[in-house]
């Protein structure tokens, strides 16, 4: 999927909203893209690896846990520090640590790379870790001060958070699933992605929207992973510099505001937020990749 056909799908979704009145049509979309759907593509995509493959990928694997701590780290402190709010403190945390690494990561890696497998690598990877993170995170903040260990109950009861760790247990024990049972699973999981943008394109309004939210988001999600990754990846190979710089930089993703919403964090703030970044976003790294 290019930025455009993605665009597309957004304003898509922004349009039948405006057509379809009837909240129940958005509640059962969102219901079937975050329980089902998203579910069925994490476990279609973990499983689908081998140990193997989690341990030959090297220092892609280790800056996605070097940006994720940064990341959820620095919004942590900030949130504790100077946000009054609890659920914008939870949505936050949230939104700076859980990238777009495929719907948008993949066609901008593109524009500065003939080969994404990094990339690619860098966003399952991603996949695997983030998940059962940041729904603990939501399910925390949204329980308005509940104990660690009903935070955790509540975010299991979130589908995709036990598809990721069941997927994962498979892996780590050397089961193999056989291509006829994961290959349908992979198929119908990954409609969730166009369904997801179009459910994004849905919720979109500007009415709640913050600067000051939009600063935040823009700072920990994406202006501090920038720096950090070109700091210190800065001369290596063009194929891993630009593929995790690219990717440990971009916008909130979309499955992050739905997230969002079904724990009851600040949903609309966070998607204006996310869609306005995520267009600027996309203006500064097409203008990086026509000047170099």
């Amino acid at each position: 999927m290019n930025i455009l056909e993605m665009l597309s799908l957004i304003l898509l979704g922004y349009m039948l909203k405006r057509i379809i009145k009837s909240e129940r049509f958005f509640y059962i979309l969102r219901r079937l893209v975050n329980e089902v759907l998203f579910a069925l593509f994490v476990f279609g995509n973990v499983a689908s690896k081998d140990l193997s493959y989690l341990l030959k990928i090297k220092i892609v694997f280790l800056y996605v846990f070097l940006v994720i701590g940064i990341s959820l780290s620095a919004s942590f402190l900030y949130s504790k520090l100077f946000v009054k709010d609890r659920k914008w403190k939870g949505a936050l945390m949230v939104l700076s640590s859980y990238p777009n690494t495929a719907a948008l990561g993949f066609p901008i890696a593109s524009l500065f790379l003939d080969d994404i497998t990094p990339a690619i690598l860098y966003s399952t990877t991603n996949s695997l870790i983030i998940l059962p993170i940041v729904t603990f995170v939501a399910a925390h903040y949204s329980t308005g001060g509940a104990s660690i260990r009903k935070s955790f109950k509540k975010a299991l009861r979130f589908p995709p958070t036990v598809a990721n760790l069941l997927a994962l247990t498979l892996v780590i024990a050397g089961i193999r699933l056989s291509d006829w049972f994961i290959n349908p699973i992979k198929t119908i999981g990954w409609t969730n992605i166009p369904l997801l943008l179009v459910y994004f394109g849905s919720r979109i309004s500007l009415g709640k929207f913050s600067v000051r939210k939009l600063i935040e988001v823009a700072t920990f999600r994406s202006l501090i992973p920038f720096v950090f990754v070109y700091a210190t990846l800065h001369g290596y190979p063009r194929e891993i510099f630009y593929a995790i710089l690219v990717e440990s930089s971009m916008p909130p993703a979309i499955a992050a505001n739905a997230i969002l919403a079904q724990y009851d964090l600040k949903a609309e703030e966070a998607i204006s937020v996310t869609f306005v970044w995520t267009l600027i976003v996309i203006a500064f790294f097409s203008i990086l990749a026509w000047r170099w």
